[in-house]
């Protein structure tokens, strides 16, 4: 699927892997947009041009690209919870164990809307969509796990009114109890808006999400500095994310097994 926003090209697609993993790609291709300026070489510039001179007299504008995802999911049946699995490091008390520490994982699930308001970080905790009341033959509860790919945090002033209608993109995973009327994540035009219905109002209300139909909003970002390799057609930018299966199937389903099945042979004796 391509869709055009503003002087960009998206190109989204996803992919049904045999693991049963769900990937999620978007490239960002086609004419970058620029400013004309009175400048042919760097050392001229004597002030912010906000941008990068990419040729004579042009300039690529520094810019950002946040897509959001509404991802309706139902796990088993619609009554789901989302859960965080931090992974701990723990030390390791015992003085004749040679070992000074190992990890382990802690859950938690996220009770109301504010607890699942998450900014990836460089060790964030594993992000599971679970039905709490379905398990597997071992006990697992079934669910799917979010892996998120291209994410970046809005670099504006969060009272500069661009952000104020782009606050959507204050974190990169949110979870909403589904309401047809909340469908767009920025409003229904994003640069109309006074940012009074979008995402980050919604989740203010705080509203419980523990086993209920919830829906989960993915925003991927990019920040964008240009290069002259930019410019006149930008090479695509690629990115995206992840759903994977965590307990959903009792077995791998990659590995294909087949049974095996009695069979006679006429010149065999029992």
């Amino acid at each position: 699927m391509v869709s055009t926003v503003g002087n960009y090209d998206y190109v989204l697609d996803w992919e049904f892997k045999p693991s049963g993993s769900i990937e999620f790609v978007v490239g960002l291709t086609r004419v970058l947009k620029v400013n004309a300026v009175p400048y042919t070489h760097i050392d001229q510039i004597k002030e912010e041009i906000y941008g990068t001179l990419i040729t004579d007299n042009a300039m690529g504008v520094s810019h950002d690209h946040f897509l959001t995802y509404h991802l309706d999911l139902d796990i088993d049946g619609d009554a789901n919870s989302f859960m965080k699995t931090y992974l701990i490091t723990k030390r390791i008390k015992d003085k004749n164990i040679p070992r000074k520490s190992y990890w382990n994982v802690e859950h938690e699930i996220a009770k109301k809307e504010s607890d699942a308001k998450i900014q990836i970080g460089l060790n964030p905790p594993e992000l599971l969509v679970i039905n709490p009341n379905k398990k597997t033959k071992p006990g697992n509860k079934v669910g799917y796990r979010l892996v998120p790919g291209s994410t970046a945090d809005p670099l504006i002033t969060t009272d500069d009114y661009p952000q104020i209608w782009g606050a959507f993109t204050n974190y990169n995973v949110c979870l909403t109890p589904y309401n047809k009327s909340e469908k767009w994540a920025g409003g229904r035009y994003v640069d109309q808006s006074r940012g009074d219905d979008t995402l980050a109002v919604w989740t203010e209300k705080n509203r419980n999400i523990e086993n209920k139909d919830i829906v989960v909003w993915c925003t991927m970002g990019f920040h964008h500095v240009p290069c002259q390799e930019d410019f006149p057609m930008m090479p695509t930018l690629s990115g995206g994310f992840e759903l994977k299966p965590t307990n959903f199937f009792e077995y791998s389903l990659v590995v294909k097994i087949v049974l095996p099945h009695h069979l006679s042979w006429h010149n065999c004796t029992k």
